[in-house]
């Protein structure tokens, strides 16, 4: 039975670490799976993951950047100055971890997933190990970081992008090497048997509470739609470090009956919160893939997004799963969310479509273009 090792910085809280677990459930059921972690920040990973996975934890220490970050915020210059000495032990130890990992690892193939990662996998792998990078983030013009990625995967095997867009750009990037680049997407989780229905009048985002995600903006525009609509719900669910900014909003402007911050929630509870919702709202600048919104339209429900979070561009079929705003215009957005909110056919038309989109993003399918990669070695 092949071996298969994915490389990852943690299993804590996030979409690339949701996104490896659910490829590593996937891939358990025919191959040996191991997850090399380089830190464990809680005693088992936040997303379910199959027993038969191995976990193999590479270091005992944990990152830092909260602290240094907290000590710089009081002004703390000494502690930072500490801090950041601590930074580098963390990283030289993170470095000769995984590097050692990736040398005497007796995997068959190996799954990178961060670009520092990418190049220490195609620099000391053993030379009869299939080297697969995976790039779950947009370079969002930023050719910089672009040009990063093609030096780390330049002596891959493959390169794996989550969008068609970013798997043309890297194509043609990585011509003249040896790294292919495939076109594989995220995997949602299972589309629910029945779908919403429309009686709710609540909207929905869910996210990190960052600044890429654009929450304030999103609340903004909500206090806008409750001006017409003033009987609506909205629910944000996730966490980070935006969310006292959005308390002090939504305290501010009296919105503390009709904004719920969930905090950060379990797929049961994110489930059950989508099948009693309506439209579902992204407010992002920038997206790689946006799985969110197909597990929004797995419930039926019609999305609203900016056209500037580029993942949405890829999955929202403008007019027919829901609409995608142009320039960052508030007041189209408005108008748009304030037209399915009035239109309820509209809106179930629309989240009927995206139901059968959703299909081409199962397990069943998506495991499919993993497989004609690794059937290759």
């Amino acid at each position: 039975m092949k071996k298969i090792s994915i490389l990852s910085l943690h299993l804590g809280y996030g979409g690339l670490e949701r996104s490896v677990v659910t490829l590593a459930n996937l891939l358990v059921e025919n191959y040996q799976v191991e997850i090399a972690c380089v830190y464990k920040l809680y005693e088992k990973p936040a997303f379910s993951l199959n027993s038969k996975v191995e976990v193999k934890y590479l270091t005992d220490v944990k990152p830092n950047r909260e602290e240094f970050v907290e000590n710089f915020r009081k002004r703390k210059f000494i502690c930072c100055l500490r801090e950041g000495i601590h930074s580098l032990k963390i990283l030289r130890i993170r470095k000769k971890s995984v590097v050692d990992y990736i040398r005497k690892s007796d995997c068959d193939i190996m799954i990178a997933t961060r670009d520092i990662f990418d190049y220490w996998l195609g620099k000391y792998a053993q030379q009869d190990v299939m080297k697969i990078g995976w790039e779950h983030n947009h370079y969002h013009n930023d050719l910089n970081y672009a040009k990063k990625i093609v030096k780390s995967n330049y002596h891959l095997d493959y390169l794996v992008l989550v969008s068609k867009e970013l798997q043309k750009f890297y194509s043609e990037k990585l011509k003249n090497s040896h790294c292919e680049c495939r076109y594989i997407p995220n995997v949602i989780s299972a589309i629910p048997k029945e779908c919403s229905s429309f009686q709710d009048k609540r909207l929905i985002s869910i996210g990190r509470l960052s600044k890429e995600k654009g929450y304030l903006d999103l609340l903004q525009m909500f206090t806008r739609i409750l001006q017409s609509y003033p009987d609506w719900k909205l629910d944000i669910i996730g966490d980070g470090e935006e969310r006292k900014v959005l308390e002090k909003y939504i305290n501010e402007n009296c919105l503390d009956k009709n904004v719920l911050l969930h905090g950060f929630q379990k797929r049961e509870y994110i489930d059950k919160v989508l099948h009693h919702s309506s439209i579902y709202v992204m407010s992002s600048y920038t997206e790689s893939f946006g799985i969110v919104l197909l597990e929004a339209m797995s419930h039926g429900l019609p999305c609203v997004a900016f056209s500037s979070a580029e993942g949405a561009c890829e999955i929202i079929e403008n007019e027919k799963t829901g609409y995608l705003i142009e320039n960052r215009n508030f007041s189209q957005y408005i108008e748009k969310v304030e037209y399915l909110i009035k239109h309820k056919d509209v809106a179930k038309k629309m989240g009927d479509n995206g139901r059968e989109q959703v299909k081409d993003y199962t397990g069943e399918k998506v495991i499919l273009k993993w497989l004609d990669i690794i059937e290759k070695r």
